[in-house]
């Protein structure tokens, strides 16, 4: 099921159009223009939770000189590709907000498990946020413009406190379809249970297959480490790519290509092409752009997992 009830982010295509052409020379756009802090950003404090939780992700990754394998760097590796890839850029980011394709639920509730398990919040939250960038991107409103604070933008966007009600808000005006599934909503509150458990697995293979330095060290690597590099990546997208890069697309927005950011987030930083083209499940537009969430797309597609995907820019559209 794709997200057919959900019509802002995909009509924002055509209406985003309207006064803006592609540029035959890949003028670069106006340089962001910061702007004031808005002096009610920390009126409500601070999510503590959330910030507790990126703490004890970046202080457990300062253990791992210390219980380094190579096994153990595998397993991160792995993780990373899957919680990263699939998890968030296919699961989280093509399929549940954009509706880049089209797949059974079964599959749905699985991508938005494991995009669960990259540490960045649930399904639910995830891309209620992002459809909201989308529909306010880098104009008042936007949850993490540069504009607002290069930091802003990276990591300090989700820290103020949230008065009662504001999430339920979110997901309703933003994410009504997924709002409606109870698998979804299960999901959102085995967030920090999940990473509970894929703990003591980890540790459970390392301690039984090997030993307790490797059991110590899987859970170093494959926990920690591998959320440092997914968390940080994926702001990446939201920061490095709405400030440096070049542009195939006259947008709206500052949205940029960052080569090393669409390497490094599995294709997620081909940012501008993105933003142009939402519901393309190709981000890399030109033979260089890399994106290898798209290869396992098609390879799904092949294979029958996956259909109704959106490969090519559409005929006649504007850029947004």
């Amino acid at each position: 099921m794709a997200t057919a009830e959900w019509d802002e982010t995909k009509s924002s295509e055509n209406r985003g159009g309207v006064a803006v052409r592609k540029s035959r020379k890949k003028k670069r756009a106006t340089k962001s223009q910061k702007r004031p802090v808005p002096p009610d950003r920390w009126a409500r404090g601070i999510d503590w939770p959330i910030v507790a939780w990126v703490v004890m992700v970046h202080a457990g990754a300062l253990a791992a000189p210390f219980f380094f394998t190579w096994k153990a760097l595998a397993v991160s590796a792995f993780l990373a590709w899957l919680t990263g890839s699939i998890g968030v850029c296919m699961g989280y980011h093509r399929q549940l907000t954009h509706g880049s394709f089209s797949t059974y639920r079964p599959l749905r509730l699985l991508f938005a498990f494991i995009g669960g398990l990259s540490g960045e919040g649930s399904a639910l939250m995830w891309v209620a946020n992002h459809r909201k960038h989308h529909m306010f991107s880098d104009k008042e409103g936007d949850p993490h413009s540069p504009r607002d604070g290069k930091l802003w933008s990276h990591m300090t966007w989700f820290m103020p406190a949230l008065i009662p009600g504001d999430f339920e808000k979110l997901t309703a005006r933003y994410a009504p379809d997924l709002a409606k599934d109870r698998g979804m909503w299960f999901l959102h509150y085995m967030f920090l249970p999940s990473h509970l458990l894929l703990s003591a697995l980890l540790f459970g293979v390392g301690y039984f297959g090997w030993d307790t330095y490797t059991g110590i060290s899987f859970v170093v690597w494959g926990m920690f480490v591998r959320l440092l590099y997914v968390l940080h990546v994926t702001w990446m997208v939201n920061s490095a790519s709405h400030i440096w890069g070049y542009r195939n697309y006259e947008t709206t927005d500052d949205s940029r290509n960052l080569w090393w950011v669409g390497l490094l987030a599995f294709g997620e930083g081909w940012h501008n092409n993105h933003h142009a083209y939402q519901r393309m499940a190709r981000q890399g537009h030109k033979w260089w752009e890399v994106d290898v969430t798209y290869w396992a797309i098609c390879l799904m597609e092949k294979v029958g997992l996956v259909w109704n995907v959106v490969h090519e820019v559409p005929h006649g559209v504007k850029p947004a």
